[in-house]
């Protein structure tokens, strides 16, 4: 069975409709946490050991090492930036975000549809393997498209300014790009959003498992009926993307702060494997999760909405079948 033309043009335009109205809502109400956690991943906040002259004592040499103060939490950052910057920073980015947000998930999940369509028929249906090769496609062809965007956001994220003091607009700061960096500028930090859809490849192949534990389990309550999804199979579903969606950003969030140092202007991070090989050397391996409460705080309800809306959009389109 196919759908109709019209049920497709339907889903086609209530989809990006609501992909677009919640991603705006989710984008504005969210953009705070977005510049304090980019903010806790730079290297303006990374605090080094403090390695003292050694002292020859008698048959060795003792270098001592200044214990390093942790770094701010996300509560103190914020009451930080509102007291030396003002409201307005706190929504710093908020243009390129906005503009970019709809677009990334049209393109991934139109790349991952696509992908996982094709893969249906080349491959055992709805296996792990399909949707593990269709979340790749979606994430790559996502991230190589509209890494600009989020280059310029990154930057007006990082760019701290005293109170009353104008900040730089999106187009000012992407025209320094090109000026002083070219057109592969736009491109930094792209090798990590490639390394960051392992993130995605792990929440789709749980969410997928989840949802068809959820069906399964479905089933075996009513066998011999198939009932309309109601309500509590709407949350079900927000549960298990919300659980997929946590398991695969503390797995994967380490891509996250190296994407952000090889974003910053003039950095001396030059790849992903040598950013990745020096923060881990001067600053620890607890530096790779900076920011993660704050990613998690605004990633979890936005990935959980997201899905349900996707899943009541494909039934919704799905029910008039020809």
């Amino acid at each position: 069975m196919s759908i109709c033309p019209l049920a497709w043009l339907a889903f086609k335009f209530i989809s990006k409709r609501s992909f677009r109205c919640g991603g705006t809502a989710g984008a504005i109400l969210t953009c705070p946490l977005e510049v304090v956690k980019t903010r806790l991943q730079s290297s303006q906040l990374a605090v080094r050991p403090l390695c003292l002259p050694e002292i020859q004592l008698p048959g060795m040499s003792v270098r001592l090492i200044n214990p390093t103060p942790p770094s701010p939490g996300v509560l103190k950052l914020l009451r930080a930036i509102l007291e030396k910057e003002g409201k307005r920073s706190l929504f710093r980015g908020l243009g390129p975000n906005l503009a970019g947000v709809a677009p990334s998930r049209a393109i991934y999940f139109a790349a991952y549809s696509t992908a996982k369509e094709r893969l249906n028929t080349v491959l055992v249906p709805e296996s792990k393997k399909v949707h593990i090769l269709a979340a790749a496609c979606g994430g790559i062809s996502s991230a190589t498209l509209t890494n600009p965007i989020w280059l310029v956001k990154t930057r007006m994220q990082l760019e701290a300014r005293v109170k009353g003091e104008m900040a730089s607009s999106a187009l000012q700061c992407a025209m320094h790009v090109y000026r002083t960096e070219g057109l592969r500028g736009f491109y930094r930090g792209v090798t990590a959003s490639y390394a960051g859809v392992s993130e995605t490849i792990i929440h789709f192949v749980i969410y997928e498992a989840l949802k068809k534990e959820l069906r399964n389990s479905q089933l075996s309550h009513s066998p011999s009926l198939t009932l309309p999804p109601n309500n509590s199979d709407f949350l079900a579903l927000m549960g298990a993307a919300a659980v997929s969606k946590t398991c695969a950003t503390c797995i994967a969030y380490p891509h996250e702060v190296v994407r952000t140092r090889l974003r910053e202007e003039g950095s001396r991070y030059r790849s992903f494997a040598q950013t990745l090989q020096l923060v881990v050397r001067e600053e620890g391996p607890s530096a790779l999760y900076r920011g993660l409460l704050a990613h998690l705080i605004r990633q979890i309800p936005n990935a959980a909405i997201m899905m349900a809306t996707y899943e009541l959009i494909v039934h919704l389109a799905s029910s008039a079948l020809v």
